[in-house]
C-alpha cells in the first residue's frame, strides 16, 4: 500500500476500526493491513468520506472578485469538501454553450485544490440547442423560475420550462431548478428582514414547485428541486419522483434571529420561521429531501452588507463550515454521524453519477474527510478561506472539527491536485 490510515472509520454499513490502504489513489483494502506506511487517527477522530457539494457558485470568471477556484477549492478542502460541482451562473460568460465550457474550464485547470465538475445552464437563448452541452460532459442544466439576479442568466418561463424538460427528457439529462414563482413575489426594500420575508412567501416556492412536479411528469425528466425553503412543499416532493436538497442555513438559521439590516443572512429563497426549520429537519428523517449542499453563494463585502435587504446581494458563503453546521444541529436532533455523511456525502455523489465518490469503499477514490466530531471552534471570519469572509456564522461555536482532507491517497497542501471531472466520470 503507498499509506494506510488506521483508526475510526465510517463505512457504509456503519463505523468500525480498521485499516483502509489506499493505492494508486484508490482504495484498495478495507481491513487488517499489515504493511505500508501508517498513518494513525487520533482516538477522537473519525474517517469519513470526503463530502460532494453539488451547488457552489465559484463565479470565476467574470466575478472573480466575488469567488473564485483557488479560493473557493481551497474552503471546499479546509471543510472535508473533496468534490464540487460548480453552478453556471455569477461567472461571465454563463455556461451556457460549449464555448463558455471551455473559458470556465481554462478558468479552473491548474487552481483547483479539490476535484471540480460543471453544471450547464438552461436559459431561453439556448432551447433546443441543449445537446452539445450535455454531450461535453456537463452534469446537468439549471434554470430558473424567477429572477437570477445577473442579466445575463434569465429565467424560464413555464412554457419555456415544459420546451427544456422535453429536450432533457430526450437526452436522458438532468435538470435542477430555481423554483421559486415570479407572480408570488414582490420587491423588497428596506432594513427590516420582516418585511423582506413577506415578499418571497412559501406561497412562491409551493406553487412553482408544483409546476415543475406537473410539468417533470408529463415529460418524464429527471428533475431536481435547488435549496428547498418552505416545508409545505414536502408532500408534494413525497408523492413524486422529483427530488430535492436543503441548505445549512435553512436548517440551522431562523427569521426570528435575523437583526434589522444584518443582510448578511440574506438568501433567495429566504431563512423561514423556526417552525419552518424543525419541519425540513423532519423532511430529511423522512426522506422527502434528498441531500444538504452549501449553495454558496458568495459576494463582495460592499454588495454583501449594505444593510438593505432589497439592494444586498442574496447569497451565502458557507463552503467552508456545512459540515459542522450540520453535524451540530443534527447530533441535538437524534440524527447520527452516517446520517449526516448520507446526506452530505453519498446521496449528492449518486444524485451525479459520481460512483467512485461519496463512501470509503474499495474501488473508489481515496477522498477522505478526518473528523472530530466531540470537538467544536468558534467561527472566526479571518480564518475562512473565502475570498469575501461575510458570514451570518462569525462568532458562533460550532461541533465538530475538521483535522485533515485526503484528495486521491495524499493530504490536500498547497498544491493543486484538482482534477476537472465530466459528467460519466467514475
Amino acid at each position: 500500500m503507498d499509506v494506510v490510515l488506521r483508526g475510526r472509520v465510517l463505512l457504509p454499513t456503519g463505523e468500525t476500526r480498521c485499516d483502509v490502504g489506499v493505492q494508486n489513489g484508490g482504495i484498495a483494502v478495507i481491513g487488517s493491513v499489515p504493511e505500508g506506511r501508517v498513518v494513525e487517527l487520533a482516538d477522537d477522530e473519525v474517517l469519513l468520506p470526503g463530502l460532494v457539494d453539488t451547488h457552489v457558485h465559484v463565479n470565476e470568471p467574470g466575478r472573480t472578485e466575488w469567488e473564485g477556484f483557488a479560493s473557493a477549492t481551497r474552503a471546499a478542502a479546509a471543510g472535508g469538501v473533496t468534490t464540487i460541482i460548480d453552478m453556471p451562473l455569477n461567472s461571465i460568460p454563463p455556461t451556457v454553450d460549449v464555448d463558455a465550457l471551455a473559458v470556465k474550464q481554462k478558468a479552473a485547470d491548474g487552481q483547483c485544490m479539490v476535484d471540480v465538475g460543471f453544471w450547464g445552464g438552461a436559459v431561453p437563448s439556448n432551447l433546443g440547442s441543449l445537446r452539445p452541452l450535455h454531450e461535453a460532459g456537463v452534469f446537468g442544466f439549471k434554470s430558473f423560475l424567477v429572477d437570477s439576479g445577473v442579466e445575463e442568466f434569465p429565467p424560464l418561463s413555464r412554457s419555456e420550462l415544459k420546451e427544456a424538460m422535453a429536450e432533457l427528457a430526450a437526452l436522458d439529462a438532468l435538470l435542477v431548478v430555481h423554483a421559486e414563482d415570479p407572480h408570488e413575489i414582490a420587491s423588497p426594500r428596506g432594513r427590516r428582514y420582516a418585511d423582506f420575508l413577506a415578499t418571497r412567501p412559501r406561497r412562491s416556492e409551493n406553487a412553482a414547485i408544483a409546476s415543475v412536479v406537473e410539468l417533470a411528469a408529463a415529460t418524464g425528466c429527471r428533475t431536481h428541486v435547488l435549496h428547498l425553503s418552505s416545508s409545505d412543499a414536502l408532500p408534494m416532493l413525497t408523492s413524486s419522483p422529483v427530488t430535492a436538497e436543503t441548505c445549512p442555513h435553512y436548517l440551522i438559521l431562523t427569521a426570528e434571529e435575523v437583526g434589522d439590516g444584518a443582510t448578511e443572512f440574506k438568501c433567495c429563497p429566504p431563512i423561514r420561521e423556526e417552525a419552518n426549520r424543525d419541519a425540513l429537519w423532519e423532511g430529511l428523517r423522512t426522506k422527502a429531501v434528498d441531500l444538504v449542499v452549501s449553495d454558496h453563494s458568495p459576494a463582495t463585502a460592499d454588495l454583501k452588507t449594505t444593510g438593505d435587504f432589497g439592494t444586498a446581494w442574496g447569497g451565502i458563503a458557507s463552503l467552508q463550515l456545512g459540515l459542522p453546521l450540520v453535524w451540530g444541529e443534527a447530533r441535538t436532533r437524534g440524527f447520527a454521524l452516517d446520517d449526516v455523511v448520507r446526506w452530505m456525502s453519498l446521496a449528492p455523489a449518486a444524485f451525479v453519477g459520481l460512483s467512485a465518490k461519496g463512501a470509503i469503499k474499495v474501488g473508489g477514490d481515496a477522498d477522505f474527510c478526518v473528523f472530530a466530531p466531540d470537538a467544536s471552534f468558534t467561527v472566526d471570519v479571518a480564518r475562512l478561506h473565502h475570498k469575501n469572509p461575510v458570514t451570518p456564522y462569525a462568532g458562533r461555536t460550532l461541533e465538530g472539527v475538521v483535522r485533515g482532507t485526503w484528495l486521491r491517497g495524499e493530504p490536500v497542501g498547497d498544491q493543486p491536485r484538482g482534477r476537472l471531472l465530466r459528467r460519466g466520470d467514475a
